[in-house]
């Protein structure tokens, strides 16, 4: 049946590359791999499980809410206008740019998903705005949302952290190097690919907004409103920095957001209210959507056998350890969407005896975390592509390919550093 399951997972794999119904695909797929494993109701019941999934609906579906309100409100066309003639001083580090930006916001924001959201709906537009086609926008925001690696709060420092007997802070400066190595290599492989495909310039966005190519024309921006959009943002970095005071969720910080607007643009309470639920509606269906069918994909591949005879060949490699450290969770991130789960149990089942394979116990458990983070970050199934393709209104599987070069050069170089 295992063998069946992999059949089905390349014909999931090959639709999707094909940009056939995304949901369609992922739920069918997972539902046909758990009806062969004669256990239909894991699949039925991993989709009633992920409707209520807590941090990613708040998350995501106040996040498009307030992206709703700042499109009804113009504010976020005013901070395209505003910040498009400073782009056209940089545009050589644009794209860079914007996945180091996001990868320091996940660090205090450590939730690939709720950053990708949060981050996604300002600089995505702007980005596009610029001339960048949108899938290479979509793919600069996702190439950050592994800042969380260097989060004290991150659970898989703590789970390493109480492995090892030392604290947090100790595994951090073990693999910080690795982490920066990482996204430096992302974001600067992301650009030569943009290069490449000459997707890093000259896209003209359909009915004449903003763009680089046509600035002159484009209505003087009010930079009170400029502002609004990226006010959240500054609630959130700041209350989880330095003034904990401030310390919220994003739900509520996109509701103060979005009373701001009315405040600043004077746009009528009610209009802006349903703008708000409209966009959280839309974000159940188009975006959670997705992550609710991927989970279904999951828990099929795990109900056929395929994901834990993946995880024991990773602990039956002792030869070549370092490397399944690496790309095992690696692998498993971008067929899963998720870099939890491998991490998780190769750290719970190899990490322990890494002083028999000649490593320290927190280089191994960092890699095989930063390994799993890497591989999600190119998965067309993880919560934060879903997120930027939605936004940059293109297929997940256009962002997650662009960022694949990067990501896996960056694995590389990560188990050098660590091992």
């Amino acid at each position: 049946m295992m063998y069946v399951g992999i059949l089905v997972l390349i014909g999931a794999v090959y639709l999707l590359v094909k940009q056939y119904e995304s949901r369609m695909v992922l739920f069918g797929a997972g539902l046909l791999m758990a009806l062969l494993s004669l256990k239909p109701m894991v699949a039925l019941d991993a989709f009633a499980s992920r409707m209520t999934t807590g941090g990613l609906i708040t998350a995501i579906c106040s996040v498009m809410g307030f992206a709703f309100v700042m499109k009804l409100t113009k504010c976020d066309q005013h901070l395209v206008n505003l910040v498009v003639g400073v782009l056209s001083k940089f545009r050589a580090i644009l794209i860079p740019g914007a996945a180091l930006a996001t990868f320091a916001i996940n660090i205090a924001l450590p939730s690939a998903a709720g950053t990708s959201a949060a981050v996604g709906a300002i600089f995505i537009p702007i980005l596009i705005a610029a001339g960048v086609a949108p899938a290479i926008a979509g793919a600069a925001v996702l190439a950050g949302t592994f800042g969380s690696m260097l989060s004290p709060g991150l659970s898989h420092n703590a789970f390493v952290a109480e492995m090892a007997a030392v604290e947090v802070m100790d595994v951090i400066s073990v693999h910080y190097m690795a982490d920066i190595a990482s996204i430096l290599i992302g974001a600067v492989a992301l650009a030569i690919v943009a290069k490449l495909l000459k997707e890093d310039k000259g896209y003209v966005v359909e009915g004449g907004e903003a763009r680089l190519e046509d600035n002159k024309e484009v209505e003087k921006a009010n930079v009170l409103f400029a502002i609004v959009p990226i006010i959240p943002i500054v609630i959130l970095v700041l209350g989880s920095t330095i003034v904990p005071a401030m310390a919220m969720g994003v739900p509520q910080a996109m509701l103060i957001g979005a009373m701001i607007a009315v405040l600043v643009t004077r746009t009528k309470p009610q209009d802006v209210t349903k703008a708000f639920f409209d966009g959280m509606g839309n974000a159940y269906a188009n975006i959670m959507g997705i992550i609710i069918a991927a989970a279904v994909f999951v828990a099929g591949m795990e109900a056929i056998g395929i994901v834990e005879a993946f995880i024991n060949l990773l602990v039956n490699t002792e030869s070549i350890v370092k490397v399944a450290a690496t790309f095992g969770p690696f692998i498993l991130g971008v067929i899963s969407g998720s870099g939890d789960a491998a991490a998780f149990a190769f750290n719970e089942a190899v990490t322990p005896q890494a002083q028999m394979f000649g490593l320290e116990m927190i280089n191994m458990g960092s890699l095989a975390a930063l390994g799993g983070a890497l591989g999600r970050t190119m998965s067309p199934i993880a919560g934060a592509t879903i997120v930027c393709a939605t936004i940059a209104d293109v297929s997940p599987m256009e962002v997650a390919k662009r960022n694949a070069p990067g990501m896996i050069i960056a694995a590389i170089v990560a188990m050098f550093l660590l091992v």
